[in-house]
């Protein structure tokens, strides 16, 4: 009797801790994302969600998640903020490794064209480090200030990408002028992701 009446006492407490947890993070497209990710000792906050949208048919591709220091719906506060960074992309479709080295190839094309003598090296080690992505995969990239780009593909950390250069062109393929789609870079500042 004694026990049973802890039960009754304990479970609204449970109950009320669980959905406390479900509030916790943002969906898209049944993919839920965590409030905060921790580097290096350093909280950074989820600044929104948007989803990579391909070809006329507006096939979807991956759901991507952005973490900065202090959350904005400003691109170029963000590109310009020169504090760490993090930007998840996972996938809800299979991606082979040739089109993911065709979308950077393009991604840098619009967000850097100036830059890509200089950059070019770099966008080839990117590239080169592109492997085939299944439904539920991740890619994780972690923007540290003075020591580039780390890459993550699938829990296989790559290594880092030097410069800062590098982390600016390659975050501006979704926050520059030319977006791989429009609802993507609206999510990622914040909008609804749709």
């Amino acid at each position: 009797m004694e026990i049973s009446m802890k039960l009754k006492l304990l479970l609204p407490a449970a109950i009320a801790s669980l959905s406390i947890g479900a509030a916790q993070g943002k969906e898209c497209q049944g993919v839920t994302f965590p409030d905060q990710v921790h580097v290096d000792g350093i909280n950074l906050a989820l600044n929104g969600l948007g989803l990579r949208l391909a070809t006329m048919l507006k096939v979807k591709v991956y759901v991507a998640a952005l973490y900065v220091a202090k959350t904005s719906n400003d691109a170029n506060a963000i590109l310009g903020a020169g504090t760490p960074s993090e930007l998840v992309l996972q996938f809800v479709r299979d991606v082979g490794a040739s089109d993911m080295r065709k979308a950077w190839e393009e991604g840098f094309e619009k967000s850097a064209k100036d830059q890509m003598p200089a950059l070019k090296d770099r966008i080839a080690t990117l590239s080169g480090w592109m492997a085939d992505m299944k439904n539920g995969q991740k890619m994780t990239f972690i923007f540290k200030p003075g020591a580039g780009v780390q890459v993550d593909v699938n829990g296989s950390v790559k290594g880092p990408i030097k410069g800062d250069d590098f982390a600016k062109a390659f975050l501006a393929i979704w926050l520059g002028p030319e977006p791989p789609n429009p609802e993507i870079k609206a999510g990622l500042l914040g909008a609804a992701c749709s």
